[in-house]
């Protein structure tokens, strides 16, 4: 008796377990193409080449300066005594520290800004593939520009739904 309750437990749970693998359904889609695609991507990286252009600018000067300095120093060091030598060695480190310090800071600034302004484009972009995924009745929708997908029916790429979604062409 106990013997044909196991096996009859263990037959309703494979009923059960092969329904719940039937329900799930997957897709995929290339959320970077999709990003590309958008009309607001090329103001964006309209805006971050104007605002990466003042941080160049910046760098560029200063590197201008340090190369003047350092030639001057090279061609002077051996007429120099030894604490204006010292005195523009200190002056030439600490100038290539600010450089330093400027690139560094600049960096994060533009990657903040690029957060910043593609923030909206990325929500605007899930929230689509969310309601077409919802709509189509999806559980599951992955990334197929991060992780390399060796087996999906074309069926069940949902990049030209979001994109009709989205009115892009």
């Amino acid at each position: 008796m106990k013997r044909l309750f196991k096996v009859a437990l263990v037959a309703v749970c494979m009923v059960f377990v092969g329904t719940y693998a039937k329900a799930q359904k997957i897709a995929h889609i290339n959320f970077n193409q999709l990003v590309e695609l958008m009309p607001e991507t090329k103001t964006v990286r309209t805006q971050m080449e104007a605002y990466q252009k003042t941080f160049v600018d910046t760098y560029t000067t200063m590197g201008n300066e340090f190369q003047t300095k350092a030639q001057a120093y090279e061609k002077d060091k051996a007429t120099m005594n030894d604490a204006t030598r010292t005195a523009k060695e200190t002056e030439l480190q600490d100038l290539q520290k600010r450089i330093q310090d400027f690139q560094k800071d600049a960096q994060g600034k533009v990657e903040a800004k690029s957060n910043e302004l593609t923030r909206p484009l990325f929500t605007k972009a899930r929230a689509s593939i969310s309601k077409v995924a919802k709509a189509k009745g999806y559980t599951y929708v992955l990334d197929s520009s991060q992780t390399e997908l060796l087996v999906s029916p074309e069926a069940d790429d949902l990049l030209a739904s979001v994109k009709a979604d989205l009115g892009l062409k």
